[in-house]
């Protein structure tokens, strides 16, 4: 019966949660030269849900000089304040702590300029989140490619594998530096061949993942994918593994998360547009 009403009672808690959360920054730091991982905790994690590593959120950031009142009004009214999408990149129950990961383009952005300028105290609004990306894992050979967007997602999804797992996994990152402290960070199965690409400018074209893709020996048996990043990289990726490896779709994961020139909005727009 004890277990009965604790299932009861927060199944209640979870379906009085109307509006978005509004979290609380605990610590902030710079996981490498470029990704700042910011660490929420508070009450407003006390029924946050488990294994949702790799889903993604909505955050909602507040406009310069807004107290956390007036943002907190505003959470539930109009104008809605402006949204990114983000990953869960960790969430630790016991110490009720959250981790999100930002990457660091300065002021360019409002998500990166809260990001650098937060301090212990600082707030934001957050709704979701989705589940995993990745949900089963039963392929002889995983191919993991990504860019510094999606890292949260490919280092929730690496962890998420059977310790047994085999495969590829190809990062691309903005800058050597980045790499320590993305060694550090991921618990990866040990039969996971890691490769690092570097790519200094982001806001210009890459092809290094797919020609490095494309030169792999693909392996015999089951693959399955979880592969994200920028739009156009995305876009020939696709070719590759559904058209040209004809992988099953159920064991494909291949998002674009942004586009070169374009901020979020309009990046949203545009794959509506494209269907």
């Amino acid at each position: 019966m004890a277990i009965f009403d604790a299932v009861k009672s927060m199944t209640k808690r979870n379906a009085a949660r109307s509006g978005p959360r509004l979290l609380t920054e605990h610590r902030a730091f710079h996981l490498t030269p470029n990704m700042i991982r910011i660490v929420f905790a508070g009450p407003e994690l006390a029924d946050f849900p488990t294994g949702r590593e790799g889903g993604n959120c909505k955050l909602m950031f507040p406009s310069p000089g807004e107290t956390k009142a007036e943002f907190a009004d505003r959470l539930a009214a109009k104008p809605s304040p402006t949204k990114r999408t983000y990953t869960v990149r960790k969430f630790d129950p016991e110490a009720g702590e959250l981790s999100i990961d930002f990457v660091d383009h300065g002021d360019s952005g409002p998500a990166s300029g809260w990001a650098c300028r937060a301090k212990p105290g600082a707030f934001l609004g957050f709704a979701g989140p989705s589940g995993p990306k990745v949900t089963h894992f039963e392929a002889d050979w995983y191919l993991i490619a990504c860019d510094p967007s999606a890292v949260p997602v490919a280092a929730a999804t690496l962890e998420a594998m059977p310790r047994d797992a085999k495969g590829v996994a190809v990062f691309e990152i903005t800058s050597d530096a980045d790499r320590e402290g993305f060694e550090a960070d991921i618990d990866m199965p040990a039969g996971i061949a890691v490769h690092w690409l570097t790519h200094g400018e982001p806001q210009k074209p890459s092809r290094a993942q797919e020609d490095f893709i494309r030169s792999l020996d693909w392996p015999e048996g089951r693959v399955q994918t979880c592969i994200a990043g920028e739009s156009g990289v995305i876009r020939a990726l696709k070719e590759v593994v559904l058209k040209e490896k004809a992988l099953p779709k159920g064991d494909v994961y291949i998002s674009g998360y942004w586009k070169i020139g374009l901020n979020e909005d309009a990046h949203q727009q545009a794959k509506r547009a494209e269907g």
